[in-house]
């Protein structure tokens, strides 16, 4: 197999890149596979992981049978936010327990770990701030929902200008698609406008030129961000995005689409072509050639797309194999769920979380 040859001559990023899927003609087929795999399993798996997986498979599909995954995506996002709301009152307590968490901070890339723990070493409240507070906020936002402490949650956050994080080339280089996601999350809450400034630093951060001399990880982490500026636009999966307004990304990925199928690993080869579905580019190149590569990596006795290393761990592999899913057997983008609308799904609501 091209994946253990590739794994033998040390190619961590390496991945199986054929054009034709053996056996698999039926893209769909192999994504009706991978979501068998995962929803018989699903409850295994740990709440962060089952509710990634049921969030993603309503916005594709609107079925209610994902209610219960959601709601322990929404339990995870109350426990978070209780959390910050009952021992972190101000700046000097955020300071001190983002150095507990970097201090505690683990990887399964060791080189990604120490990189991210010295860029993040003199800022260590981004761990609160931007990995904890601003995404559970925005995902219960998303759920028509809010915090019982919202008010005070907000008035902790103010009291950070987020560019210190968002435009910090140090930062960029190694948290690129989470600062993405964190700056559209800041215009989703109406909590500042900070998306032109990340992109600019992005952009310095990262020149196209300079793509030869990255190494294999913060290739992963460029290609990562570009994907991640689109995905947060669209709300993730929520709303078709305008490619007119990421033009500049659209054409990078067409002029280096080779180069990131030889580069980069699943995951990110399927967010990038999610990339061009999310803004109605169905019939463009770039989405069938990633839809091959995607479908060429199955592996059948597993029922799922493997690890790098051969690795058919359902949990490690969750993120991996519902982007494959949705990649595979577009349905295009969907609101919700929101508990306005349906709060049979979401009763009863975890402590802490009210209706908007």
């Amino acid at each position: 197999m091209l994946r253990s040859l590739c794994s033998g001559l040390g190619l961590a990023c390496c991945s199986v890149m054929l054009l034709v899927s053996p056996g698999w003609a039926n893209q769909a087929e192999v994504a009706e596979r991978i979501q068998h795999t995962y929803e018989t399993q699903l409850y295994t798996l740990p709440a962060v992981k089952a509710g990634h997986f049921g969030l993603r498979m309503y916005r594709q599909t609107g079925d209610p049978k994902y209610a219960a995954a959601i709601w322990q995506d929404m339990a995870r996002v109350a426990s978070t936010l209780n959390q910050i709301a009952a021992e972190l009152p101000n700046p000097a307590a955020v300071q001190a327990e983002g150095a507990e968490r970097l201090a505690q901070y683990k990887d399964s890339d060791p080189k990604r770990r120490q990189a991210r723990m010295a860029a993040t070493a003199d800022k260590p409240e981004y761990l609160v701030l931007g990995v904890s507070l601003l995404g559970a906020m925005a995902r219960a936002d998303e759920y028509g929902l809010k915090h019982r402490d919202d008010a005070r949650l907000r008035a902790l956050l103010r009291q950070y200008d987020f560019a210190r994080y968002s435009e910090d080339p140090a930062l960029v280089r190694v948290w690129a698609a989470q600062l993405a996601n964190q700056v559209y999350w800041l215009r989703q809450l109406g909590e500042g406008e900070y998306v032109d400034g990340f992109v600019r630093t992005f952009r310095d951060t990262y020149p196209d030129a300079g793509d030869a001399q990255l190494s294999e990880r913060e290739y992963g982490n460029k290609i990562y961000g570009l994907t991640h500026l689109i995905f947060a636009a669209s709300g993730y999966y929520q709303q078709q995005v305008n490619p007119a307004d990421f033009a500049w990304v659209y054409d990078y990925f067409r002029r280096e689409i080779d180069t990131i199928l030889r580069r980069c690993k699943e995951d990110i080869i399927a967010e990038v072509g999610l990339s061009f579905l999310l803004a109605g580019l169905d019939n463009d190149p770039v989405v069938a050639k990633t839809q091959n590569a995607i479908a060429g990596a199955f592996n059948a006795d597993a029922g799922l797309i493997p690890s790098v290393s051969g690795s058919p761990n359902l949990k490690g592999g969750e993120h991996r194999n519902v982007l494959a899913v949705m990649l595979l057997d577009w349905r295009g983008v969907r609101k919700g769920p929101d508990a306005r609308l349906h709060p049979e799904w979401f009763a009863p609501l975890p402590y802490g979380l009210e209706a908007k």
